[in-house]
């Protein structure tokens, strides 16, 4: 459907939004604003949303909520959240039954005029659409037209500004897995930064979670897919696709190395600096030195962010925002130096490898805390990157004893034991760990786990600690 088909389905047909998060609050508002009936329905009672309750019915909508929330969902638009899989037997009765069920961010896409450039994987996403984002506002800036708009899985919901938006505006999107199961529309420039296993307690397994994330790429109007080099699944599904890629790689040196056909161009470090490989030139974009972020991770985000973007920013920009972003909270975030002790905040780190990522930044070996919800991925890769890093583990949260298990089978067959202690308090956590720091040494909260066992999200719990710390 077109925008005007859209529009006109969402005034004639009933809309139905399922969960009360952060996006769909705004989307009921723009529902209405169409001149929808809109009823909202979530598991929540009407005690617990309280005043949330209260808005929507002056409003004028209608709500079901409770444990039988998911009844009778009729037959017009369902807008689902992203944390509820589409394939529950309320959604599928429901599309038999003549539904169409859809997203706010599926909506947003196929109401947005202006180009929309798509970043997903397993680690990395945040800075690269930051980065995307900052790129592309400079060059705006300079060119003196355009807008960019950053948003999807991080920020404020977009779809309130769809119509402020032009064919001379960007829309960054941050995309997570959950948004885009069930995408059949892709962004017209799309990264995949990596692929690790994640989400595996709410995906049916890693083919799912993999299928999922090319939906970023797999449709119309996607015209170049951005993925990383080194990465055996993001490798696996370019040889796959028809799509021209850019892959780009921290370990390589000159784009003789990397497997491309026709159309494919290529980004890594040559002589200390960030080259573009176009199929025919070669231009220098970036002195890495300029990258004021450390880490190699956070090289190779300016590379997703630079292949996005290429031919539509200079060289100049990207230098620019390389020697001033100061980078993204709760990602290796310097909290304070308290009685000679460097405290980080890394609380963004919710799987293993991301964890590995911030060790791998630091030049000195931290007192690491980890733990948290259990997504049932396995904590064998960060055994070893906390074997090989850290210089004690302090383990909280609901996967304290997995992590152990982990750490202990690697440690039998390791020279050298690695302190490990658990405090199953999260605030007694940071505690214990400033109280076997001294000084020089650095204290990082890198959890390699989600936060929902004790927290809101990881914002929540990278707030929760850098109040603990400024406090000591």
């Amino acid at each position: 459907m077109n925008q005007i088909e859209w529009l006109e389905q969402i005034r004639t047909r009933p809309c139905t939004v399922v969960g009360l998060g952060i996006s769909n609050l705004p989307l009921i508002d723009f529902l209405l604003r169409q001149g929808a009936a809109v009823s909202a329905r979530d598991q929540k009672s009407r005690e617990a949303l309280g005043e949330v309750a209260d808005r929507l019915e002056q409003q004028g909508v209608t709500l079901i909520l409770g444990e039988r929330y998911l009844e009778d969902l009729g037959n017009g638009l369902i807008f689902r959240s992203p944390g509820l899989r589409p394939d529950l037997p309320a959604f599928t009765s429901a599309i038999a039954n003549g539904a169409i069920l859809t997203s706010e961010m599926e909506l947003f896409l196929e109401l947005t005029p202006a180009h929309v450039i798509g970043i997903t994987g397993s680690d990395g996403k945040t800075t690269t659409t930051t980065l995307t984002g900052l790129f592309l506002t400079e060059e705006c800036r300079k060119r003196g037209r355009g807008k960019v708009y950053v948003g999807g899985n991080i920020g404020t919901p977009l779809l309130p500004h769809v119509f402020e938006m032009t064919a001379d505006d960007f829309a960054v999107l941050e995309l997570s897995s959950f948004q885009l199961q069930t995408m059949c529309r892709s962004a017209e420039r799309a990264a995949i930064t990596n692929i690790s296993p994640n989400h595996l307690n709410w995906h049916t397994g890693m083919e799912e979670y993999i299928h999922a994330k090319t939906n970023i790429f797999a449709h119309a109007p996607n015209h170049r897919l951005v993925t990383n080099a080194e990465n055996e699944i993001t490798v696996t599904l370019g040889k796959e696709t028809a799509r021209p890629k850019t892959y780009f790689s921290s370990a390589k040196h000159n784009y003789s190395e990397f497997s491309l056909q026709s159309g494919d161009h290529a980004v890594y470090e040559k002589n200390g600096t960030v080259t573009y490989w176009d199929g025919k030139t070669e231009t220098p974009i970036l002195h890495s030195a300029d990258i004021i972020l450390p880490g190699r991770h956070n090289l190779e985000n300016y590379m997703t962010a630079i292949s996005l973007t290429a031919g539509l920013v200079s060289p100049e920009t990207v230098t620019h925002v390389a020697k001033t972003f100061p980078g993204v909270a709760h990602r290796l975030e310097r909290i304070r130096v308290c009685d000679g002790v460097t405290y980080y905040n890394s609380s963004i780190d919710s799987s293993p490898t991301r964890t590995a990522a911030a060790l791998s930044a630091l030049r000195e070996k931290p007192i690491v805390i980890c733990g948290g919800y259990d997504k049932n991925i396995p904590f064998e890769p960060l055994a070893d990157a906390l074997c090989e890093r850290a210089k004690a583990v302090i383990l909280t949260g609901a996967t304290a004893k997995k992590i152990r298990t982990a750490l202990e089978q690697k440690m039998e067959v390791q020279t050298g034991a690695l302190p490990v202690l658990e405090e199953s308090d999260f605030t007694e956590a940071v505690c214990l760990a400033r109280k076997i720091a001294h000084a020089g040494d650095t204290v990082l909260l890198s959890p390699a786990c989600a936060s929902f066992d004790a927290f809101r999200n990881f914002e929540d719990r990278g707030n929760t600690f850098r109040r603990i710390v400024e406090k000591f």
